[in-house]
């Protein structure tokens, strides 16, 4: 086995210097004047329609798109609030029912409605005068067209007409979004942002909102009977609702509980990982290793059965190993730092919340947290769930990972969506599989939001005859649920960051790089309840790689639009490169909750391969997206389809073939890394985003290179470090010695 190379080094940074051409109609596409008119008249509509809705200033506008609008084919000039692009006045974005389309819903000012209707029709002017009513494509994107057009006489520049047939021409309708919600019970209410303060905006509704009832600026939680108000007086200003409380997701027992006495030394300088669970029981062999925190409001009656399931779930982080000798996975034992947030029964989403923000802002020291907590209820397909966005938020603000339970069904039940919060994008979902990697009985299905693979991995939680041993209140137990198949990924992720020393990013990549292997899963079905794949068992499979495989990380600071290294001295061997590779991005996004289904605010897009005679680079997967002059040739579906953009998990790699040849060897011979930042919103949320990526190289014809790799990297700058496991464990242990003085 080889070990895994840590490679550190200087990533340079450049900025974005293409500017956007002309704007152009896609192929065998035509504008008629009639479409600018359908779109002029229901713009006077939405003027006259808001005019006497004045609740707030301006108007909430939703543009209904032909298709899954990329950034670069949104309106431009429609909606435009003067100078200023209409993308800074989305405030939520979903996709339409019968369809894959997107609605996106801005907020404007009734100028900016205005202009577009007095635009419109200077531009069904020309386009009449000038093009007889029709303008084509070969038309359209003609340079010469418009050289002979005198467009002062219309009163319009010649690019905002040209922007105007466009957006005309990506445009359904304009219209007002009208929530449909209804639940006889507590909700969280997200609204969209209209600038106005949400307390004194409900008031006018005569609805009142106590700061108790605040998440955030534009989440609240309402009662049954505001709820009807705001549904009955102003149903438009409603982006998002849930249902407060929710059923606990079910969990399978076999409850053959065995009162043997298990023993366990004392802790000493272990790691310890976050716990947020039901009740824990201080009676159990393993007490001692768990700082037990009970945050239960104490006017809720708790019996026995609120002890069982977060018991259970610490017994694994602590000891499972020892339960479970099959599935000693080499990372020893934890200790637990363990919050009771809610009882078996079933949980308000709102405290549950609120109770996650105040545990994380007072255990900074903790990096790794294990919620196997989840909701009975189904996903939204347009939005994610209020916890996820929390969990979403706190990951982006510091420097911690939750590992999240997939959820669980009754066997009985038919296919059923993940439940809140496994529909976090930044936390690392975990679903179950049996003995033979198949999925449990018990696993609910992913995509979340119909692009986000979730489940991220999946791992051992019980299945059929082959329960997990875990530790109860009364003892010994067995256990079926993804509940039971996060804690083992959650010691995994502490031994990677607390012990081997690796960033949440790095750690992150490197398991689901080790669950894809190299024949990756691309069958939609399975991926939705698997994941990327199953983790390996032992640790030393995830930090070693084999005889005939490089394996190195490296790690970045996204600065400008591209960072890269064009240092990467792939071993050459009779003027060929005789490697197959691949490569694994992970990294943490800010995400935006009121931007609906355009969650994620920024992407970063990996290029990895060799450099040609010509300085570019010539990725392992052929990702043209960023290309100067093919940019606009790939659809935002084949986009997303074919290079996962806007995920924050990123994997390629080369298809292994039978008869597959060395790679030609260019002049320079370097392999070069090109990480490109782009921005869904103009806030510059990427800047100084972390990234990590894992590398393998495997050599087709078997044979270790490795010793070379080290040197060539050392005579190109690279600081070279091998990850020793033992040289690492000693360190940690060194680090975390308690000293005692005389």
């Amino acid at each position: 086995m080889n070990n895994v190379l840590e490679l550190k080094g200087r990533f340079n940074q450049k900025a974005n210097t293409s500017r956007p051409g002309a704007p152009k109609l896609p192929i065998d596409s035509t504008v008629t004047s009639n479409d600018l008119i359908k779109l002029q008249h229901d713009l006077v509509q939405m003027k006259e329609y808001w005019e006497s809705n004045k609740l707030f200033e301006g108007a909430l506008i939703s543009v209904y798109y032909n298709k899954l609008a990329a950034k670069s084919n949104r309106v431009t000039k429609l909606l435009a609030e003067g100078s200023s692009l209409p993308n800074s006045t989305i405030v939520g974005a979903k996709f339409a029912k019968e369809e894959k389309k997107h609605i996106i819903t801005h907020h404007v000012s009734m100028n900016a409605i205005e202009d577009s209707i007095i635009f419109l029709n200077k531009a069904i002017t020309l386009l009449k005068n000038e093009f007889r009513g029709t303008i084509s494509t070969e038309t359209f994107n003609e340079p010469k067209t418009f050289t002979s057009i005198n467009f002062s006489q219309y009163d319009i520049a010649k690019t905002n007409f040209q922007k105007i047939i466009v957006d005309t021409h990506y445009v359904e309708k304009f219209d007002v979004e009208q929530s449909d919600f209804n639940s006889n019970q507590n909700a969280i209410i997200t609204i969209y942002d209209t600038g106005e303060d949400t307390q004194e905006l409900l008031k006018r509704l005569g609805i009142e909102v106590y700061n108790t009832n605040i998440l955030n600026d534009t989440t609240i939680l309402l009662d049954e009977n505001y709820l009807q108000l705001l549904m009955q007086k102003a149903p438009y200003l409603v982006a998002m609702a849930v249902e407060d409380m929710s059923e606990l997701a079910p969990s399978n027992f076999k409850t053959t509980a065995d009162e043997s006495i298990i023993h366990i030394p004392s802790p000493e300088s272990e790691p310890t990982i976050g716990v947020i669970d039901t009740l824990f029981d201080e009676r159990v062999y393993f007490a001692e290793w768990v700082e037990s925190v009970d945050m239960i409001d104490p006017n809720i009656e708790v019996d026995s059965e609120d002890y069982k399931h977060g018991t259970a779930v610490s017994s694994i982080i602590v000891d499972g190993p020892s339960l479970n000798p099959h599935l000693d996975d080499g990372c020893g034992r934890f200790k637990v730092r363990h919050f009771g947030i809610a009882t078996g029964k079933g949980f308000s989403s709102f405290t549950i919340i609120r109770s996650i923000k105040e545990i994380i802002a007072n255990n900074k020291d903790i990096r790794v947290w294990n919620l196997s907590l989840g909701s009975n209820d189904e996903i939204n397909n347009n939005f994610i769930s209020a916890e996820a966005a929390v969990l979403d938020q706190i990951q982006y603000e510091n420097d911690i990972i939750f590992i999240v339970a997939g959820t669980n069904k009754n066997i009985d039940d038919e296919d059923k969506k993940i439940g809140s919060p496994a529909d976090s994008i930044n936390s690392i979902v975990v679903n179950s599989v049996d003995a033979n990697h198949n999925p449990a009985n018990y696993a609910r299905n992913g995509i979340v939001l119909s692009f986000f693979n979730k489940p991220d991995i999946s791992y051992y939680g019980g299945a059929s005859q082959d329960f997990i041993g875990v530790c109860e209140p009364l003892g010994k137990a067995y256990v079926s649920g993804t509940s039971y198949a996060a804690p083992w990924i959650a010691r995994k992720m502490a031994y990677l960051i607390n012990i081997i020393g690796f960033s949440k990013e790095i750690a992150k990549a490197m398991l689901i790089d080790a669950a894809i292997g190299w024949e990756p899963n691309t069958d939609l079905s399975s991926i939705a309840l698997k994941g990327y794949g199953v983790v390996p068992i032992k640790i030393n499979d995830i930090i070693n790689s084999e005889e005939d495989e490089i394996k190195f990380v490296v790690s970045g600071i996204s600065e400008k639009y591209d960072t890269f290294n064009y240092d990467f001295p792939v071993p050459v061997h009779k003027d060929k490169h005789p490697y197959i590779a691949k490569a694994t991005l992970c990294y943490f996004p800010k995400c935006s909750r009121n931007q609906g289904v355009d969650y994620t605010n920024t992407e970063l897009d990996i290029y990895f391969g060799r450099l040609n005679d010509n300085g570019k680079l010539i990725s392992i997967n052929n990702n043209q997206q960023s290309i100067e002059g093919l940019e606009n040739y790939l659809t935002e579906e084949d986009a997303r389809k074919l290079f996962r953009k806007w995920d924050n998990v990123k994997y390629i790699s080369e298809e292994i073939k039978e008869n597959a040849r060395p790679r030609k060897a260019y002049e320079n011979r370097m392999w070069g890394m090109s990480v490109k930042t782009k921005e869904r919103l103009n806030n510059r949320d990427g800047e100084g985003i972390r990234f990590g990526v894992v590398v393998t190289l495997k050599e087709m014809n078997g044979v270790n290179r490795i010793e070379e790799f080290i040197q060539q990297c050392s005579f190109k700058g690279w600081l070279v470090n091998e990850i020793d496991v033992e040289n690492k464990i000693d360190i940690y242990e060194t680090a975390n010695e308690e000293l005692k003085f005389d």
